[in-house]
C-alpha cells in the first residue's frame, strides 16, 4: 500500500482542520494515586490540578504531561455523581479523546450538521492566561470526542486548573505523542463506526485486516483503521470474529460493559531505552517466546537494532514498504482486563505490525487462559 500517496490526497476531504491529539482523559477511581503512577512507573510530570482547592467541588483532576503527550487523570468526590457511576461501570478507562482544532464552534457546527450527536455544545471558558474554547460529541459506547481551541491560551492547561509540579525527581522515558487510539466495538458495529469518521469527520479508511490476517486457531477480529488528512490522528476500530473460542475483544466488551478505547499507541525514538525504563519501574507487558525471534530477521531484513536486545526485552519488528517499526504491548493498566499501552518506534513505516499479529494474539490469548476468560 502506497500510503504515502493516500495521506496526500486524504488532507483537503477533513471536515475541518485537526492539528493533533490535544489530551487524553481517564476516568479513574483515585485520580491521586494514578497520577503517581503515571509520574513514577511512566516518567510522566505533573502540570495542573483542579479540585476542591481550586473551587471544583465535586471534581479532581491530575494533569500529566511528556512530550506532546497529555494525559488528564479524574476522580469524582460524590459517590453519586456520574464519572464515579461511569467508574462503577467500566472499571479505570478512556472518557474523553480530544482533537486540537482551531475553531471550535466551527468544528463542533459542521460534525452535527454532518450527522454528530452532541455530548456539549461550545462554550467558552477564561482565566488570567487567556481563554479556550470546547465542545464535543459522541462517538462509540461512553467515549467522546472533545474539540478543543486554545490559540488564546497561555496557561499550562486549562482555566479552572492551577499549575502544579512533581513532589519527587520524574525520569522521562522518551515518549514523544500518541501514535494512535484503537477502539473496541461489538459485533457488527466495526463499519457503522467507520462510517461515523469518514462521513462527519472527513477521515478516509487507511487498512483493512479481517479474520485471515488477525487470528490464531482459537479467536479471531477484524479491525479497520481510519486517519484525518495529514495522519495526525489514526483511531483502528476492531470488532471480535468468529472463532473456536473468546477473542481478546470479547473478553474486553465483558469488563468494559461497552464498546471504548482499548489501547493507546506512544511513539517514541528509543524504544529500547523507553522499555528497560519501563521494566525497571515495574510496568509488565505481554510475553512472546523466544523462538518469535528465530527467524525474525529473514522476515523483515536488516535493523539498526541487534536482534539480542530485542529479544531481551521481547520487543516485536515488521516491516513494510516504507520501512520497519518496532513495537511492545503493556499488560492491562487497571484490574479489568481492559486498557493498555502500547510502545512504537518508527523507521519509516506507516504501517501497524501486520506480521506481528498472530505472535500478538497469541500472547494474549495466554493472558486470557491465565484469567479463565479464553
Amino acid at each position: 500500500m502506497n500510503t504515502a500517496t493516500i495521506m496526500n490526497s486524504m488532507t483537503e476531504s477533513d471536515t475541518f482542520p485537526i492539528n493533533g491529539t490535544d489530551f487524553i482523559e481517564f476516568y479513574v477511581g483515585n485520580a491521586k494515586q494514578a497520577s503517581l503512577y503515571y509520574q513514577h512507573c511512566l516518567g510522566f510530570e505533573l502540570i495542573a490540578y483542579r479540585g476542591p482547592e481550586t473551587g471544583s467541588r465535586d471534581i479532581v483532576s491530575y494533569v500529566v504531561k511528556q512530550g506532546k503527550v497529555v494525559f488528564v487523570l479524574t476522580s469524582a468526590l460524590n459517590p453519586n455523581h456520574e464519572i464515579l457511576k461511569h467508574v462503577a461501570q467500566h472499571g479505570d478507562g478512556v472518557k474523553v479523546l480530544a482533537l486540537w482544532v482551531d475553531n471550535a464552534r466551527d468544528a463542533y457546527q459542521k460534525a452535527i450538521e454532518r450527522g454528530a450527536e452532541s455530548a456539549f455544545e461550545p462554550y467558552k471558558i477564561e482565566d488570567e492566561f487567556g481563554y479556550i474554547i470546547v465542545a464535543a460529541i459522541k462517538t462509540y459506547g461512553e467515549t467522546i470526542h472533545t474539540l478543543v481551541e486554545r490559540s488564546n491560551y497561555s496557561g499550562p492547561f486549562m482555566p479552572g486548573y492551577r499549575p502544579a509540579k512533581s513532589e519527587v525527581a520524574v525520569k522521562p522515558l522518551g515518549f514523544k505523542y500518541v501514535d494512535h487510539c484503537v477502539g473496541n466495538v461489538e459485533l457488527g458495529q466495526m463499519n457503522r463506526w467507520v462510517k461515523f469518521y469518514e462521513e462527519v469527520l472527513g477521515f478516509k479508511l487507511l487498512v483493512t485486516f479481517d479474520d485471515k490476517d488477525i487470528s490464531t486457531e482459537y479467536s479471531a477480529l477484524m479491525s479497520k483503521v481510519v486517519s484525518n488528512g495529514n495522519g495526525y490522528i489514526k483511531f483502528p476500530i476492531n470488532e471480535p470474529a468468529n472463532g473456536k473460542k473468546k477473542s481478546q475483544i470479547e473478553e474486553y466488551l465483558d469488563f468494559y460493559k461497552s464498546a471504548g478505547v482499548q489501547h493507546i499507541a506512544l511513539e517514541t525514538d528509543n524504544i529500547l531505552a523507553t522499555v528497560e525504563g519501563m521494566r525497571k519501574n515495574g510496568i509488565e507487558f505481554l510475553y512472546v517466546p523466544d523462538n518469535y525471534y528465530e527467524d525474525v530477521l529473514d522476515r523483515v531484513g536488516k535493523i539498526d537494532e541487534t536482534i539480542e536486545d530485542l529479544k531481551r526485552l521481547n520487543i516485536l519488528v515488521d516491516r513494510d514498504e516504507e520501512g520497519y517499526l518496532l513495537q511492545i504491548f503493556t499488560k492491562p493498566i487497571q484490574d479489568r482486563p481492559t486498557v493498555f499501552f502500547e510502545i512504537i518506534e518508527r523507521h519509516g513505516a506507516k504501517s501497524f505490525g501486520k506480521g506481528n499479529f498472530k505472535a500478538l494474539f497469541e500472547s494474549i490469548e495466554r493472558e486470557q487462559e491465565l484469567r479463565g476468560n479464553l
